[in-house]
Order: structure tokens, then C-alpha cells, then sequence
């Protein structure tokens, strides 16, 4: 596996970078783990989404925005850790099966949560989509658990979207480590209650509320550490098969 770490950049470049790796992915090559952060308070969202319909016109700006090359819904990269994935087209973990393919980078993902946060209670990938709270929460990340999300207790702990491609799939994962700040929510987005009501019904974060930066920090390392390990581990030990 082939391992980028791009450092801190905006939103745009981070999603641009990631767009490029995708088209010049080669479907005979290696996988690639693409690690990154971001400059100051960012968001995502999703390749079919308007951000104007969800964020103000003016406060929105506190945010760097950029759209991803993956589909889904709105993510804050304040309070998670964001990872890209992607998996060449020949190689022998790919499948023609979308779902396929989430539950192969989202087991990673289960593993490196259940190891370092020693969580008790089952940490599980759920086999269907939760119900929304409101009309408005399908649009947002972590205010609506989907099929093969990793969840604790009901809550959601890492999403993610996909886009491919004839020469692989990019995987585009957030895994929740501290709660939102709520007043920035309110104050940054047009859909308040209702949005907000959702990610703090659904979104469970290991560090609790107002954690301080260095502590972020710490965990994100070691997060990024314990993806290396487990995704190398699982393409050696991978018993999935390309699918015609």
C-alpha cells in the first residue's frame, strides 16, 4: 500500500488532491491511504450538493468550503479525522459491489476505534440506513446513520462516500472523535434545530465535549497510525475477490 500524507491544507486543495490520486489511479497499482488536514474550520460536502441551500450567505464564510469528488452529504472537519482510500480496479479487495467496498474500508476503520478507545459495548457495522429525523438530516454526515456506517450505542462514529471509476473507487472517510460546537452550528447554518437535534442524537464522539486542540491532535495521530497498520494488515489477509 502506498502512503500520502499531504499535511495541512484548505478544504479545496485537500479535495482537488484527492480528485487528482482518483483519475490518475492506476487499476494494476497499489492501494493508497491519502492522509491530510485542514486549515482552520472546515467543511465538505457532497458532489451533488448546493451549499448555499444549507450554509448562511455571510456566516457561512467562518468556513472553508470545498466540494468533494465523492457523493454524501455535509461534514465538518472541526471536531473528526479524515482519511481517503482507494482501491485499484484489478487489485484482489476490489469489488463490483458498492457495499462491498464501504464494508472492506469501514471494517478497518471498526477495528482501529475498537482498539483504541477500548469501547465495551459492540462497536457494529449497520446492515441498513436509520431513519432521519427530518427531511433536512439526509443532507448532513453524522445526522443520520447509513448501511455500513461504523456505530456504538446507536450513534454514529465514522461515515464516509465513494466515488469509481473503471480504475478503482476513492473512499472518502470522517471518523467523529469530539461533539460539535453548537453555537457555531446554529449560528453557520440555515437549517438550525432540526440538523442539530440530529447530529447530537446520532453522532457519538470518544472525546466528549469541548476537547482541547491537543489533545485532538494526540488521537488523530494515533488514529492515522492504527489505519496503516490495519489496512496493511487486511490486504495481506484479504480473501476478497475481483467479481466479474
Amino acid at each position: 500500500m502506498q502512503i500520502i500524507d499531504t499535511g495541512i491544507s484548505s478544504a479545496e486543495a485537500n479535495m482537488l488532491f484527492d480528485e487528482k490520486l482518483l483519475e490518475e489511479l492506476d487499476p494494476k497499482g497499489e492501494p493508497i491511504l491519502h492522509l491530510y488536514r485542514w486549515e482552520g474550520l472546515a467543511a465538505t460536502y457532497g458532489y451533488f450538493i448546493d451549499p448555499a441551500k444549507w450554509f448562511d450567505a455571510e456566516k457561512g464564510k467562518k468556513l472553508s468550503l470545498a466540494r468533494r469528488p465523492t457523493g454524501g452529504g455535509i461534514v465538518f472537519h472541526i471536531w473528526d479525522l479524515a482519511f481517503s482510500f482507494l482501491m485499484p480496479s484489478e487489485h484482489r479487495a476490489f469489488s463490483l459491489n458498492t457495499l462491498e467496498n464501504y464494508q472492506f474500508v469501514n471494517e478497518v476503520v471498526l477495528e482501529s476505534m475498537r482498539d483504541l478507545f477500548s469501547l465495551k459495548d459492540p462497536v457494529e457495522l449497520i446492515a441498513q440506513s436509520y431513519e432521519s429525523i427530518g427531511p433536512d438530516c439526509t443532507h448532513f454526515c453524522m445526522a443520520k446513520p447509513t448501511q455500513y456506517d461504523v456505530v456504538y450505542k446507536g450513534m454514529k462514529i465514522a461515515g464516509a462516500a465513494q466515488r469509481r471509476r473503471k480504475q478503482g473507487y476513492l473512499h472518502q472517510g470522517t471518523i467523529s472523535l469530539a461533539f460539535p460546537d453548537i453555537d457555531l452550528l446554529k449560528e453557520v447554518l440555515l437549517s438550525k434545530e432540526e440538523v442539530v437535534r440530529a447530529m447530537g442524537a446520532y453522532t457519538f464522539a470518544p472525546l466528549g465535549k469541548n476537547c482541547p486542540p491537543e489533545k485532538l491532535e494526540k488521537v488523530r495521530s494515533e488514529i492515522e497510525a492504527s489505519l496503516r497498520e490495519k489496512f496493511m494488515e487486511k490486504l495481506k489477509s484479504s480473501k476478497y475477490t475481483l467479481q466479474n
